[in-house]
């Protein structure tokens, strides 16, 4: 039997050897390739000496194709819990450099408990993927290891947030896992996410591509929409997380967390009285007007790259958390496509999930026009945003700066969907459709009946404009609260915010509904 101080010894020794992972060799291979390890990867995101790694010990059980010889460092994956800027989280750190971080029964199951934990506890989930994939020796106790995160990823979605860092190769079913939580986060030029990479396309199509283009980074951020995040390297990535988990709650039972405001609820924005063109045809800057609006201009953002014809991101007033969802003019005249609903979509319904107000500015001329639209299903991709605004309980604060047409102005989350409170500028013109448009229909009889059909035209269409193109006949009707400065956005939304942060609503009795798809 050990002594106390050899049986201690033995421990440190183990401990040193784990956390060698897959050696010197794998190790410098790892960074020369420009990544951090595993265990370097959690020493960033935690803070100093916080963390607690769990299951160090745990080694795989396979005995197939002379896996029985092969000791895997922690399986492959490292483990735990710590504090983020003195928040309570939990994480898994996947080691490309034991045996490719691949992913078998017994890593599974390291994940999983995490996962189990998480939720329990009611923290957030980080998971740093960098793996090869299933461990093709443990053929069929690999694949149920996937299936187990998976369903735990459906059961923890809307209680804890889940957040995604691809860092490295993220290929066939595990590419799952990451699509089923709420944030991912992808690093230029290491990270890869796909169903089948290069060669088997190739092989199969005839189809020519590189990793990068085909799940790279910014082919995920600006083409798929399936990352959020686009990072030069895993340091930025984490200082990230970081940012984004510090507007978000531990869990779905609370708030997110307020913080003390500088920044004078009561300011004024002057410059937005005149951002507006006259020229209806003329752009502006949705993003101006959002950081002009907002505690110290500071506008987080996910998405970026995707959909930019509509912005989403988080925010503060007056030290409280909104998420903000907008129209953006210079893309494609802030018009809703299929792109646009889906990630408004999404964004929503985790900001309603875990309690996070939501501001919507407005602009938009309608819905995209086309065959590619209607063919590839922007009925129903544009009813989930109708469907998601309508099913959110939060605080909904609306703000029409200008365009505000047909199905699109019932979409941004009107008065009908259950807005709280709804704001137009006086620039706002809220209609059917554009005074053109709507000119040719109503007043088609008397434009082919003039001598100078131009002149007639151009005469109806300044009466639409006049009667119609304005905020006030909504004003009229109750669908608008307020019409307000500009320059007052900001005073007037926190003071509906405040007012409103005891709103209280429920929705019926159901399993769930059938949003669709």
């Amino acid at each position: 039997m050990l002594s106390t101080k050899d049986a201690i010894q033995k421990l440190l020794d183990k401990e040193k050897k784990i956390k060698e992972m897959g050696g010197a060799k794998a190790v410098d291979k790892q960074k020369r390739g420009g990544k951090l390890t595993a265990r370097e990867r959690l020493d960033l995101l935690f803070d100093p000496g916080s963390f607690r790694e769990l299951d160090m010990f745990v080694q795989h059980r396979c005995d197939n194709f002379g896996m029985e010889k092969i000791e895997i460092p922690s399986d492959g994956v490292i483990t735990g819990h710590g504090l983020v800027d003195g928040r309570p989280v939990f994480a898994f750190s996947q080691d490309f450099t034991s045996r490719g971080g691949s992913l078998g029964e017994m890593h599974a199951a390291k994940i999983c408990k995490v996962m189990d934990m998480a939720l329990r506890s009611g923290v957030p989930l980080i998971g740093i993927q960098d793996s090869g994939g299933a461990r093709i020796q443990e053929g069929v106790d690999a694949l149920r290891g996937y299936g187990d995160i998976f369903f735990r990823n459906s059961r923890a979605s809307g209680v804890i947030p889940q957040i995604t860092a691809i860092m490295g190769p993220c290929a066939g079913g595990a590419v799952y896992s990451p699509a089923m939580t709420d944030f991912v986060f992808m690093v230029k030029n290491t990270s890869f996410m796909f169903i089948t990479g290069p060669d088997v396309i190739r092989a199969v199509t005839g189809e020519e591509t590189t990793q990068e283009d085909l799940g790279g980074a910014l082919a995920h951020n600006s083409k798929s929409g399936n990352a959020h995040f686009a990072c030069e390297n895993d340091a930025d990535a984490i200082q990230q997380i970081k940012v984004l988990l510090s507007y978000l709650p531990a869990n779905n039972m609370e708030d997110a967390p307020r913080v003390e405001c500088a920044d004078d609820p009561r300011r004024l924005c002057p410059e937005l009285d005149t951002i507006i063109p006259d020229n209806p045809r003329m752009s502006y800057e949705m993003y101006d007007v959002i950081r002009s609006v907002v505690d110290d201009g500071i506008f987080f953002e996910p998405h970026k790259y995707y959909a930019k014809n509509l912005i989403v991101g988080f925010a503060r007033l007056n030290g409280r958390v909104v998420g903000v969802v907008a129209n953006q003019p210079t893309v494609l005249a802030g018009c809703l496509d299929i792109d646009a609903s889906d990630k408004a979509t999404r964004f929503i319904r985790f900001c309603d999930a875990f309690n996070i107000p939501l501001v919507t500015f407005v602009d938009v001329p309608g819905y995209l026009p086309g065959t590619n639209q209607e063919w590839n299903g922007i009925i129903r991709h544009g009813a989930k945003l109708l469907w998601c605004y309508s099913e959110a309980t939060v605080p909904k604060l609306t703000v029409v700066t200008r365009k505000d047409y047909g199905g699109s102005y019932i979409a941004m989350s009107s008065r009908h969907l259950g807005a709280d409170m709804v704001f137009a500028w006086p620039s706002a013109e809220i209609a059917v459709m554009g005074a053109q448009g709507a000119a040719n229909v109503i007043f088609r009889k008397e434009i082919e009946a003039a001598e100078d059909k131009v002149a007639k035209r151009a005469e109806m269409i300044e009466i639409y404009e006049q009667e119609f193109n304005n905020p006030y006949v909504a004003a009229s009707r109750g669908y608008i609260d307020a019409v307000i400065l500009p320059s007052e956005t900001r005073a007037r939304l926190i003071d509906a915010l405040e007012i409103l942060s005891s709103k209280s609503e429920s929705l019926p009795p159901k399993k769930h509904g059938n949003i669709p798809a």
